[in-house]
């Protein structure tokens, strides 16, 4: 088996062990049909399933399978053979029935005993599709394979995923309980952002005293006072004119 594949086959066994509690060793069951190819191909069948699963395995096969193989004739006796060398499932069928129908009603709706399928019938591999965590084996040109997982098993795995990241009932009970609907809040303007606004400061208002004079009079008052008293002396005031020596001058006359 080539490195790639070996590495994809493994990576699908560990979704169906960490998802569905698949564990080694794998059991698997397989048809008549595929027993009838692995004779005539020359595949050692045991072998190549542990190959692809990638782990220990227990082939097994119902009353059913082996039933059909009598019927075919003695040209399938080495198929028989093989089929005898597998560990018997008890199937519970009174009345041999199809192989086909015999593996789906093993399997059940949930593969509750987490079988892996080795079937070639197309019918019963689509049937098996629907049913989530089966993980299906077939030949194709002497080459095992294993298929993807069906769109089923991918939904579950996810459904589980899911139900892990959430509490249990027991945590849940534990916690205490919150209003269904809590009161909402009324969207309305908003106001500026109290760190960004600058506090009012007050300032001390001072009472500034003008400066008074001795008498009890201020400065400006004084000087109103004095401009009044200047002015009637100013209009009573004439000034003299001088004369200038332009004519005759009078003698002096003294007297004795």
């Amino acid at each position: 088996m080539r490195q790639k594949r070996a590495k994809t086959y493994r990576k699908l066994m560990s979704l169906y062990c960490m998802s569905f509690g698949f564990r080694e060793p794998y059991q698997v069951l397989v048809d008549s049909e595929i027993c009838k190819l692995a004779t005539e191909s020359r595949i050692d069948l045991s072998k190549q399933l542990s190959t692809v699963l990638q782990g220990a395995t227990k082939p097994m096969i119902t009353q059913c399978c082996i039933h059909e193989l009598y019927l075919q004739g003695k040209s399938q006796q080495p198929a028989v053979d093989l089929a005898k060398a597998f560990e018997r499932r008890k199937c519970n069928h009174r009345d041999a029935i199809p192989g086909d129908d015999c593996l789906a009603s093993v399997v059940g709706d949930t593969n509750k005993h987490r079988y892996v399928v080795a079937t070639q019938l197309q019918p019963l591999r689509a049937k098996l599709r629907l049913v989530p965590g089966v993980p299906i084996i077939h030949i194709n040109r002497s080459v095992m394979i294993l298929e993807p997982p069906s769109e089923e098993t991918i939904r579950v795995k996810q459904q589980k995923e899911q139900q892990a990241l959430r509490p249990a009932a027991a945590e849940l009970a534990k916690l205490p309980q919150q209003p269904s609907d809590p009161p909402r809040k009324k969207k309305g303007p908003k106001g500026p952002n109290p760190l960004s606004v600058k506090k009012k400061v007050t300032r001390p208002t001072s009472t500034r005293s003008t400066p008074s004079s001795p008498g009890g009079l201020s400065i400006g008052e004084k000087r109103k006072r004095e401009e009044n008293n200047q002015q009637p002396t100013a209009t009573c005031k004439r000034k003299r004119r001088r004369k200038h020596g332009g004519g005759p001058t009078s003698p002096v006359v003294t007297t004795t």
